[in-house]
């Protein structure tokens, strides 16, 4: 098997260990939160800075 490749046994046992470790109630859990994580980065990558301090753009952005 080449080097930096998972395979389907692979996922099996990840997935094996992850159960075992938080439980199979928390997963869902975990995932929501991550998944919400990751938007928020991205979301912030996204978005301009607001350095510049212009306070039109500013007060636009409190209304969101």
């Amino acid at each position: 098997m080449p080097c930096g490749r998972i395979g389907p046994t692979e996922w099996m046992l990840l997935a094996l260990i992850l159960v075992l470790l938080f439980g199979a109630a928390r997963l869902p859990e975990i995932g929501r939160g991550l998944g919400l994580g990751i938007r928020r980065f991205k979301k912030a990558i996204r978005e301009p800075d607001d350095e510049d301090g212009d306070p039109k753009r500013l007060k636009d952005r409190k209304e969101d």
